[in-house]
């Protein structure tokens, strides 16, 4: 008997009758027939578990009302659809975790009636069993009242003694609030460095500082700030902050750590786009539907851009070598629906992919809305091992004309290949055979002569057929609503969910996408909406952050219920306004802060009036009241190290990796072959995801992995060590000291003089120059004592006081 079940079974399965299927000459079931037919089935073989007594999972299959609520995991029956219907899934035992009844299968019979049941409509005497559209799990309306989900709406600027400017007047209230009264201004020097930092990532010159103090017009801070905005520069450091929001790296890491070959594209794209000043909301599209933003008339150049924007959705680490290919794409799609999140929202959507978000109001279902219009999105080429992210075409008209005509001469070539061979066959072949099966190596010599010829002329055409220029990025997939993925298994898809976003955060009910669209213009449309409640507090928060070390939100990348609350939201809401009314310019952002008292405060505690009070309220500086003193970034260290060392290469844009698109970075020994020795700006170094630079890794770059805006400083031995014997520092430090030693005594400038302004931009006092030469004359004479000859004596002891300058609290930190 067991064996003539499981024989039915099979042919059912395999198509005999399959599920859903009326057999022939059989009518449609009806509501009759699930009473006399169907519910004895359920009652004898799924009642003890799910009947009136026991309910086993939340479902109840005996009654009308628990047919249509359905269990924990969602509705037991989604008239019409197999693949939705859990029950059927169950029945079926298409997967090792819902196999129902346990025991054993369904008889072959029992099988094609309840499935062709459920395939009719499950028609009921009670009514439809359609599950109602579910509710939330919260209530949106109260949820809405979080701080961060609230309307942006501008703040009236407060009347504070001393406060001209708004941003002063917000900060001096909440000072007064506490009764602290902030640090004047810094010294101009010391604004000046702090400026060029905060705007280049380089240090300033020796001629900028002077001309600058020299400079005591009103307005020349702000001309400064004004010509520091204008360079080239700003763009590559303003850009290393949103690549460490982003993710960007030049290779995938985890499994398969392969060459992301293009990713620079995206990377020069970024730092273009800020030094052109593009209004963030146009910034923010481009990078999650630049694909979509085309039209027949937009030129070449333009395009390609947008195209090459799209690249931020494809930068994620990937498990190239998964074998479960669905696995893959969730795990895709889940990745970009964190990093959307994180990086325009401020909050974590991850989560909820296998469970309603534990502390903020995102529900699975929400996650799946988002989820469908990323897998409606073709984001990668192949998802067969190893695993093939989408690129993009972004040629010049001129490369891909002249890319068609070296393609038309290869295809031209073969053709003449293919009609020699043909005719060489027809004039040999015996009548009434087929040509085509004359071995070519009984040809005659001459024409096998001739065939070699003419496939060497193939070989040449298709060695001058240059590839074309890709870029990573997404296009437009097959549209499909996401489901629910039960305790996020991929394997246990439950009910589909409408594409959309969290229903919380709606502004005019559902997105309205078109049948026929992946979502992700509408979704980007959403979040530049001037009405979302989140996208412009998230970015002046890490804007005012990445000034003043510190977010008005310390948690940058969470404002969500675990995350912090501002110190100070009416700044942040007036900001935020002031954002979106100036058209998105993060310029304007930038010199409406650097222009600020609050921004331009002495970092030094004691300038406060009320210094003691201020350091037992507010002893971590969150309400601004003086300037924080801050290391330097880790590129920023490298890159000063480049320009006082006089070998800075300024030169912007191209790859610097040294293998070719998705090829492998590591080889069996495991050794990575990226170079680092390039005098390039270090956002130009390869990102190379598990084997990040060493000096850059050593002062806390991040390596690309996660969405990161807000960057850890750390303390730890192995700075120092690297300070006192990395090869860089060695280098620069004695290319300092033979320029120093170059300089003529008749020169009339003092030794300590050059390295000083060499090293820090400025001249030593009176003090620091007797210790230079005390110390020059110290180890000198060390040198000296250990027999080293003349001739490098000093330039050791000059190289070793350079190098004490550049290991120094001076230069590392900005005050």
């Amino acid at each position: 008997m067991a064996l003539r079940r499981l024989l039915a079974l099979s042919l059912l399965l395999a198509g005999a009758v399959a599920p859903g299927q009326a057999r022939a000459g059989e009518a449609r079931l009806t509501a009759d027939d699930f009473t006399a037919r169907v519910a004895p089935v359920l009652e004898r073989r799924c009642g003890h578990c799910h009947g009136a007594q026991r309910q086993e999972g939340g479902l109840r299959l005996d009654s009308f009302a628990g047919l249509v609520a359905g269990g924990d995991s969602g509705p037991a029956i989604v008239p019409g659809s197999l693949a939705e219907s859990l029950l059927a899934r169950a029945v079926l035992r298409r997967d090792e975790t819902l196999l129902m009844p346990p025991a054993e299968a369904l008889p072959a019979d029992e099988l094609a009636l309840v499935t062709a049941w459920i395939e009719a409509g499950a028609p009921h005497p009670g009514g439809s069993l359609e599950p109602p559209p579910p509710l939330p799990p919260f209530d949106p309306v109260a949820e809405r009242a979080h701080w961060s989900f609230t309307p942006v709406v501008r703040p009236a600027v407060p009347v504070v003694a001393g406060a001209a400017d708004p941003i002063d007047a917000f900060v001096r209230q909440a000072l007064a609030a506490v009764g602290v009264e902030p640090t004047g201004p810094a010294d101009r020097a010391t604004l000046l460095r702090r400026v060029t930092f905060d705007l280049t990532g380089l240090p300033p010159s020796a001629d900028e500082v002077a001309a600058f103090l020299a400079d005591e017009s009103p307005d020349a801070f702000a001309r400064v700030v004004d010509r520091l905005l204008d360079s080239p520069h700003y763009g590559e450091h303003w850009a290393r902050h949103w690549l460490d929001v982003v993710r960007y790296a030049d290779s995938n890491g985890l499994d398969e750590n392969v060459a992301h070959g293009t990713a620079w594209r995206y990377r020069d794209w970024v730092i273009a786009s800020l030094n052109e000043d593009l209004p963030y909301d146009r910034f923010l599209r481009r990078q999650v539907a630049g694909d979509l933003l085309t039209t027949p008339d937009t030129p070449a150049a333009e395009r390609n851009a947008l195209f090459v924007a799209t690249g931020f959705l494809v930068l994620g680490p990937k498990v190239l070598a998964e074998g479960d290919q669905a696995k893959l794409a969730a795990d895709v799609v889940d990745e970009q629906v964190d990093t959307l999140s994180r990086a325009f929202l401020g909050l974590s959507f991850g989560c909820a992919r296998c469970h309603n978000h534990k502390f903020d109001p995102v529900s699975q279902a929400d996650y799946a809305a988002l989820a469908g219009i990323f897998t409606s999105t073709r984001s990668m080429e192949s998802l067969a091992r190893i695993a093939r992210w989408q690129e993009n075409v972004v040629a010049t008209p001129e490369a891909l004309a002249a890319h068609a005509e070296a393609t038309a001469a290869v295809e031209a070539r073969k053709g003449a290949v293919a009609a020699e061979l043909a005719s060489a066959r027809g004039a040999v072949a015996a009548a009434g055979t087929d040509p085509a099966t004359v071995a070519e190596e009984t040809l005659p010599e001459e024409v096998r002569q001739r065939l070699t010829a003419l496939r060497a002329a193939v070989a040449e055409a298709e060695r001058a057929v240059v590839p074309l220029d890709t870029a990573m990025g997404v296009v437009e997939g097959t549209p499909a609503d996401a489901r629910i993925a039960i305790r996020g298994d991929h394997l246990v898809p439950g009910r589909r969910v409408p594409r959309g976003v969290p229903v919380v955060l709606e502004i005019d009910g559902p997105l309205a996408i078109p049948p026929a669209a992946s979502g992700r213009r509408e979704l980007a449309d959403w979040l530049a909406d001037p009405r979302h409640p989140l996208t412009a507090r998230v970015i002046v928060n890490r804007v005012w952050r990445w000034h003043f070390g510190r977010g008005i939100v310390a948690t940058t990348d969470n404002f969500g219920r675990l995350g912090d609350r501002p110190v100070n939201q009416p700044l942040l809401d007036w900001l935020a306004a002031e954002l979106v009314d100036s058209g998105w310019s993060l310029k304007a952002l930038h010199r409406r802060i650097l222009l600020s008292a609050a921004w331009q405060r002495s970092s030094t505690a004691a300038d406060s009036p009320t210094a003691a009070r201020a350091l037992e309220v507010d002893p971590d500086n969150h309400l601004a009241w003086r300037a924080t003193v801050r290391r330097l970034e880790a590129e920023s260290i490298r890159d000063s190290l480049l320009a006082v060392g006089g070998t800075l290469d300024r030169s912007m844009g191209g790859s610097l990796l040294h293998v070719a698109n998705r090829a492998f970075l590591f080889d069996h020994t495991s050794i990575d072959g990226t170079r680092y020795d390039a005098p390039r700006r270090s956002i130009y170094m390869p990102v190379i995801r598990n084997h990040i630079q060493d000096c850059l890794w050593l002062f806390d770059c991040t390596d690309g992995a996660v969405p990161c805006g807000d960057r850890g400083t750390s303390t730890v031995p192995s700075q120092a060590l690297w300070l006192l014997n990395g090869e860089l520092v060695l280098g620069v430090a004695e290319r300092i000291a033979t320029s120093v030693l170059a300089a003529t005594p008749g020169d009339g400038v003092p030794r300590p003089l050059l390295l000083f302004r060499r090293v820090l931009g400025r001249s030593p006092t009176a003090a620091e120059e007797r210790l230079v030469a005390e110390a020059v004359a110290r180890i000198t004479a060390r040198l000296a004592e250990a027999g080293t000859p003349p001739a490098g004596r000093e330039a050791a002891a000059w190289t070793a006081v350079a190098q004490g300058l550049l290991a120094g609290d001076e230069f590392l930190f900005v005050r």
